[in-house]
């Protein structure tokens, strides 16, 4: 048996850029043949992208993606591949594959299992194709086999696994390939990035070539395509139950192709430098979050970000993500490409300091409570990244309003009775001039939350939580310290290293009650231990406690105070969860509503859960 070509590609798609998503593909299928590509995975619902969420229950939009799909055939001579989108069937909508081969469609492959955990919500949209069934579809006035396929091309006996199939243990289709005699298993995928994820997927791709005696082939969507999900492009090629082809996650290309040449009984050599080496969650962290930032920012077509920087360390790695933003897009595209794809063309010819401070505002919202410390380390790391750097103090703002509500209640407002309020309008008056700054400047405000404020409220609605985005709110406050120290020693941040001294703290109150977050909660470490289980486990208080008092991570009567009150502030806290900026998904879970995590608004608060401790 002869070797063949075989690749996979990827893309960054955009809902309803069809101009746009079918000249990536058109340029993929090019590039494909040029290299002489024989057989070619891509993504699932590639045409389409996969973030079109309730667009999905249109009729117009998957007969619209259908009308493309004759112009993308035209540029498969030579070639076999998948042409991935939504397909309209007797009133059913189905997520598809067409292949096709050398200007011909073979049929129709139609994925089996929905997936509906985290951020899924496939069978809203999308109908599973039963196990066996096989249909006529009409494309073009020709009707072809849709439904439960395998395709034969020469020494290939070919199936598919669109991301979910693959998931499904014992039931997957590829049990039922084995027995049917495949040897090739084509995956497209639109698998949603997450912090060493990639290591579940080589696992499966591993694992698939092994057990079921095939060449398996993986390739997955590209970029920040609908606001909230992020794709890591991963493209990956397995026999024999180890991987032969593996390429480097989150390009800021618009599309990448990697192929190698393969033997159909297995038999191919291992090249190192095919396989690209699996990066540590330090490195993953900035890669998806600065593309996420890039495709957001060229995608809402503004003109860069404003971020309310206090000295502390969330402002701070918001402030970094912009700075990798410009860094890695300018290292990967060229500074020429970089500057036209985010509308600053006339600046490519400027350092890549001078390129940040073109779209990158900041400013530290001083009080009476904040300190010279704070003010320096804002100023220190703006400079150090090239931003732009405001200051400006907020006590006249916060005097009008403490001074109109003690008139309307006739008396004086203290720190001993109304320590809450005094604040929260504090973190609320600095809303009102950042957003101004942002409207201003026509750009997008950064909100700083993260994953550990989002679990207990510890954050001021309508302050500090105001913006268009919240980038690092799906990551504990825990692994954003432990990340800033990283991006200080390993990743040259000079100007993170006044902020990596300080305590984090919210600085509301006066400066002689030396505030601090950790005091005001609980240790970051014990909060998300407790987290992660309650949470991301689904755990109760009781079975919380029983996993982590062997840890003894802090005193058994200690550990327990904390899990109540994680608890507590975690059930009357879902209102603001419900208001929160969009994110992005980095971890493993998040607490956004509309996305990985629901909890009711109103409950008891887990009050004889929590009685039981």
């Amino acid at each position: 048996m002869r070797k063949y070509r075989i690749g996979g590609a990827t893309v960054n798609q955009t809902p309803l850029d069809w101009k746009g998503n079918i000249e990536r593909l058109k340029t993929v299928l090019r590039e494909a043949r040029k290299e002489q590509l024989e057989i070619l995975c891509l993504p699932e619902l590639c045409i389409t992208g996969y973030g079109c969420e309730d667009l999905f229950l249109s009729d117009w939009l998957s007969k619209k993606a259908l009308t493309f799909v004759p112009e993308l055939v035209q540029e498969t001579e030579g070639l076999l591949t998948t042409l991935n989108l939504p397909i309209r069937h007797s009133g059913r909508l189905y997520n598809c594959t067409i292949m096709v081969q050398d200007k011909q469609i073979l049929g129709i492959y139609a994925k089996q299992y929905m997936a509906l955990d985290g951020v899924h919500y496939e069978p809203r949209w999308f109908n599973p194709w039963p196990i066996g069934v096989v249909e006529e579809f009409e494309i073009d006035g020709k009707k072809y086999p849709i439904g439960d396929l395998t395709f034969d091309f020469e020494d290939w006996k070919i199936g598919i696994e669109i991301c979910e199939d693959a998931w499904r243990g014992d039931s997957r289709p590829a049990c039922r390939l084995y027995e049917k005699g495949v040897n090739l298993i084509l995956n497209p995928s639109a698998s949603h990035f997450a912090m060493k994820k990639t290591l579940d997927r080589i696992a499966l791709v591993e694992g698939s070539s092994r057990n079921f005696n095939c060449t398996y082939v993986y390739a997955n969507l590209l970029g920040n395509e609908a606001g909230r999900m992020i794709y890591d492009g991963e493209i990956l090629i397995a026999q024999r139950g180890e991987i032969l082809l593996r390429n480097e996650l989150l390009s800021f290309q618009p599309n990448q192709l990697k192929y190698g040449d393969f033997y159909p009984e297995q038999s191919t050599e291992r090249y190192e430098e095919l396989i690209a080496p699996v990066e540590p969650k330090a490195i993953e962290f900035p890669k998806a979050c600065s593309l996420a930032l890039f495709d957001y920012m060229r995608k809402s077509r503004t003109k860069g970000y404003t971020l309310s920087l206090s000295g502390g360390a969330d402002s701070a790695t918001c402030a970094i993500m912009v700075a990798e933003m410009v860094k890695r897009g300018i290292a990967e595209l060229g500074k020429n490409a970089f500057c036209r794809s985010i509308g600053i063309s006339e600046l490519a010819d400027k350092s890549e300091k001078e390129i940040v401070h073109s779209i990158f505002n900041t400013a530290y919202q001083g009080t009476v409570n904040s300190s010279d410390t704070t003010l320096n380390a804002a100023k220190y790391l703006a400079d150090s990244v090239g931003a732009k750097f405001y200051s400006w103090t907020i006590d006249s703002s916060v005097s009008a309003y403490t001074s109109i509500i003690e008139e309307a209640l006739e008396r004086k407002l203290s720190w001993e009775q109304d320590d809450l309020a005094l604040q929260n309008i504090q973190a609320r008056s600095r809303s009102p001039i950042i957003w101004m700054l942002t409207n201003i400047t026509n750009t997008l405000l950064l909100t700083t939350s993260n994953r550990s404020e989002g679990d207990v409220g510890y954050a001021t609605m309508d302050g500090d939580t105001s913006g268009s985005l919240a980038p690092i709110s799906s990551v504990d406050k825990h692994f954003i310290r432990q990340w800033l120290v990283y991006a200080e020693k390993e990743l040259g941040y000079e100007g993170l290293k006044f902020i990596n001294e300080l305590p984090p703290t919210a600085e509301l109150r006066p400066q002689d009650q030396k505030q601090t977050d950790e005091d005001d909660l609980m240790p970051y470490h014990i909060m998300v231990e407790i987290e992660k289980l309650a949470i991301r486990d689904h755990k109760s208080p009781v079975e919380v406690f029983s996993a982590l008092e062997p840890l003894n991570l802090e005193s058994s009567e200690l550990l327990k105070e904390h899990i109540k009150k994680f608890y507590r502030l975690w059930s009357r806290n879902q209102w603001k969860r419900e208001r929160l900026a969009p994110a992005f998904h980095l971890d493993e879970f998040n607490v956004d509503p509309r996305t990985w995590c629901r909890f009711p608004i109103l409950s008891a608060g887990f009050v004889e859960e929590l009685a039981q401790l």
